[in-house]
């Protein structure tokens, strides 16, 4: 019954993090003036882009939203829904856009790094796929609309994955409740992205060349 109740939480994780991320990729699509079509095809890639690249790259298939068809179902309705708000409302903050894309990011990295302990993995390949997770639909959103991908940005956003990857791997070592677990490892991973848009927080710069004068 403990391992039927874990995995049904994380797949309402699993589903909160996707709503969270079509509602970010709406946002920015939306700030590039797409239709419809376009923010349903932003919003889908950002939620769905992390975990399917996730997937292919450990081998699990079918891809979790081929099998199923619920997560196509969420990231569309939280897409309309937010095309919804901001026609009939108000447009919404580049603030609130952050903030949605971090609750993304602490759901997705987690449920990434379970992923990938539930496979001969070892600890550094579980991070990696956490880090991935959180990050890839992100990027791809990024890219289609032709922004700088917020991982590239000063701000920290990637470390904030690590950390939190790693708070998990080592919680679990433990073998505390996995609610736990998972609860702590997500308010990190939220609470140093929302630190860093808070105060612009930015892991120190190389200088390894000296430029041209």
């Amino acid at each position: 019954m403990r391992g039927v109740a874990m995995i049904s939480w994380f797949y309402l994780f699993d589903l909160f993090g996707v709503a969270v991320f079509a509602i970010s990729g709406a946002l920015v699509a939306g700030r590039k003036s797409m239709d419809l079509f376009g923010v349903m095809v932003v919003a889908i890639v950002t939620a769905l882009g992390g975990g399917t690249l996730r997937d292919v790259i450990l081998g699990r298939h079918p891809v979790s939203w081929i099998g199923n068809d619920t997560y196509i179902i969420v990231a569309s309705l939280a897409a309309i829904g937010t095309v919804a708000w901001v026609r009939f409302t108000r447009p919404i903050p580049q603030r609130i856009l952050l903030i949605a894309d971090a609750f993304g990011l602490a759901v997705f990295t987690v449920i990434g790094t379970e992923a990938a302990l539930q496979q001969p993995t070892p600890p550094s390949t579980a991070v990696i796929m956490g880090v991935m997770t959180g990050v890839a639909g992100g990027v791809m959103r990024d890219i289609i609309c032709n922004e700088i991908p917020l991982i590239f940005q000063r701000e920290i956003y990637a470390t904030a994955c690590i950390a939190g990857s790693a708070a998990y791997l080592s919680l679990s070592y433990f073998h505390l409740p996995t609610g736990l677990v998972t609860g702590v490892a997500m308010l990190i991973v939220l609470s140093i992205r929302l630190a860093a848009i808070r105060w612009h927080l930015a892991l120190p710069h190389m200088r390894l060349l000296e430029r041209d004068r």
